[in-house]
C-alpha cells in the first residue's frame, strides 16, 4: 500500500487518535482525497481495519473521521465515497441521515451498488436498511457475482481469494433476504364513493412456486441466465423476460443443484453486449471443466441479420438497424460454447428471430423474414438447443400466466412431468416432447397462432 499523503490519513492509518482529533480540530478535511487512487482519511483507516464481518464504526477513529466526512457534505462540502463507506463499515445512523437527505439507495461505482458493500463487509443490519428504503437485491447480487467472477483467475493470491470470499458471503446474505421477502399483495384502496380498486395486480401461477424436488448439489455445474424486458433504444417490451429469467434462476440453483454462485444472471442494463462477451467467452470458459454441466437460458428480444440471414440476441444496448455491430449472433455464442469441455450443454431460447413481433425485432422498414435455424448450424455432440419457434414464427407470452409462452411450460414439464434426473440434468427429450404440443396447442388456440418449439443436436437423454 502506497504510503498516505496527508498526515490525517497518516494518523489514520497509524491508529494514532489523538493525533486524530487534534488534526481535525485544527480544521484538516476527512474527505481530502489524495495519491493516485484518491483515497481520503477514512478510506485508509477502513483499509486499516481489517475487520470483515464486523461493525467498523465501532473503531472510534473510524468513527470520527465519519462523522467528521458527514459535517463536510452537511456544511454544503463534497465527500462522494462517504456514503459507501458508512454502509461498508456499518455507521447505521450516518447511512439514514444521508438517505433522509436523499441519497441514492441504488447509486453504484461500476457494478457494486451501496447494498453490495454493506453485505461484502457483512453489514446485515445496514443491507436492511437500504433494502427498506428501496436498494434494488438483483442489482447488488450481480454486483457482488461479478467481483467474485473477477478473482477467479487469481485465487492462489491470500486477498484475492478474501475478495472472492467475501462476494460469495454477501450473496448468501441478500439471497437470505430474497428468501425472507413477503408475497406481493393486492393492496385495496379505501373509498367511500366508489367500488374498491387494486393498486398492484400480481399475476401468479403454478410455476412460481418451486417443485419439491430433491437432487443432489453439482458443484460442476454452471450456468448463464439472461433476461431482458426493457431496451435501451426504447424497443418494444419483452413482457416478463426479466421475471422469467429469475425464476429460471431459481429452479436451478432450488431445484436442479445448480450453487448458486454458479449461476450468472443477467436481466436489463446488466444485460450489455459486453456482458454477453464477457461472460460466455471468458467467465464460463474459466470455470467449465471436464465433466461439468451447462445451461443457458435467454429471454428476450431476436433478430435477423437482414443481408446475412444470420440470427441475433439483442442485447440491453442493441440496435436492430445494426444488429451485426450491436447484437450478439447465436453462431458466436455456439462457437464459445463448443469450446468448453463440457459433459452437456443445453441451450433454452425463448425469443423468436423472424423480426415479424413478439420476442423478436427488426429494422424500422425492413420487412420480417423467413429462417431456418438449422441451416448451416453444427452444434457439437455435447449440445443440445431448445427454441421457441421456429425462424418463420412469433414467440408468443402466455399473459394469463405472467410469463413467456416458451417458459410457462418448459418450467412447468420440469416442475410436473418426471425430467430432472436425481443428479440435477435434464432428460431434455422428454422434456421437448411435453412442451410441443402444449405450446403450439395454447399459441393456435388462445392466440390464433402457429408456434412451434424446435429441439437441436444430439438427443440427450
Amino acid at each position: 500500500m502506497p504510503s498516505p499523503k496527508t498526515p490525517l490519513s497518516s494518523a489514520a492509518v497509524r491508529g494514532d487518535i489523538n493525533a486524530v482529533k487534534d488534526l481535525l480540530a485544527k480544521g484538516a478535511n476527512a474527505c481530502e482525497k489524495e495519491g493516485e487512487y484518491g483515497l481520503t482519511s477514512f478510506m485508509w483507516a477502513f483499509s486499516g481495519e481489517s475487520l470483515q464481518g464486523a461493525n467498523t464504526c465501532r473503531s472510534e477513529i473510524y468513527r470520527i473521521l465519519i462523522e467528521s466526512a458527514y459535517g463536510t457534505i452537511n456544511n454544503g462540502g463534497q465527500c462522494p465515497w462517504l456514503f459507501y463507506y458508512a454502509a461498508g463499515g456499518g455507521c447505521n445512523d450516518i447511512v439514514k441521515k444521508l438517505l433522509e437527505k436523499g441519497y441514492d439507495p441504488n447509486g453504484k461505482f461500476g457494478t457494486l451498488t451501496i447494498l453490495s458493500f454493506a453485505a461484502y463487509n457483512g453489514q446485515p443490519e445496514t443491507a436492511k436498511i437500504l433494502f427498506d428504503k428501496g436498494a434494488d437485491l438483483d442489482s447488488a447480487v450481480y454486483g457482488l457475482k461479478d467481483t467474485a467472477a473477477k478473482q477467479l483467475p487469481y485465487l492462489d493470491s491470500p486477498m484475492n481469494r478474501s475478495a472472492y470470499d467475501k462476494a460469495n458471503l454477501g450473496v448468501e446474505m441478500l439471497n437470505g433476504f430474497k428468501r425472507r421477502q413477503i408475497e406481493p399483495r393486492t393492496i385495496i384502496a379505501k373509498s367511500t364513493t366508489a367500488a374498491p380498486v387494486p393498486e398492484k395486480i400480481t399475476i401468479k401461477s403454478d410455476i412460481d412456486e418451486l417443485p419439491a424436488i430433491k437432487t443432489k448439489p453439482n458443484r460442476n455445474a454452471y450456468a448463464i441466465v439472461i433476461g431482458i424486458e426493457n431496451y435501451r433504444q426504447k424497443l418494444p417490451k419483452a413482457d416478463f423476460a426479466t421475471n422469467d429469467a429469475k425464476l429460471v434462476s431459481e429452479y436451478l440453483s432450488k431445484v436442479m443443484g445448480y450453487p448458486e454462485e454458479n449461476i450468472v444472471t443477467l436481466t436489463n442494463e446488466y444485460a450489455t453486449k459486453s456482458d454477453f462477451e464477457k461472460y460466455f467467452e471468458r467467465w464460463l470458459s474459466n470455470n467449465a471443466e471436464k465433466g461439468s454441466t451447462v445451461f443457458i437460458y435467454y429471454s428476450g428480444h431476436g433478430a435477423p441479420d437482414l443481408k446475412t440471414g444470420g440470427a441475433y440476441l439483442v442485447p440491453y444496448d442493441g440496435d436492430p438497424s445494426f444488429i451485426s455491430e450491436t447484437g450478439y449472433s447465436l453462431k458466436r455464442m455456439y462457437d464459445a460454447l463448443g469450446k468448453l469441455p463440457a459433459k452437456e450443454i443445453v441451450v433454452a431460447l425463448d425469443s423468436c428471430f423472424s423480426g415479424a413481433g413478439g420476442r423478436s425485432v427488426l429494422a424500422k422498414g425492413a420487412r420480417p423474414l423467413v429462417m431456418n435455424l438449422q441451416d448451416n448450424v453444427i452444434l457439437p455432440k455435447n449440445m443440445k438447443v431448445l427454441s421457441a419457434s421456429g425462424g418463420d414464427q412469433i414467440s408468443s407470452t402466455y399473459d394469463e400466466k405472467g410469463h413467456g409462452l416458451f417458459t410457462y411450460f418448459m418450467l412447468k414439464g420440469i416442475k410436473n412431468e418426471d425430467v430432472v434426473k436425481q443428479d440435477g440434468s435434464i432428460a431434455i427429450s422428454n422434456l421437448f416432447d411435453y412442451l410441443k404440443p402444449q405450446v403450439e396447442r395454447i399459441a393456435r388456440k388462445q392466440y390464433n397462432n402457429e408456434q412451434t418449439p424446435h429441439l437441436m443436436g444430439a438427443k440427450i437423454n
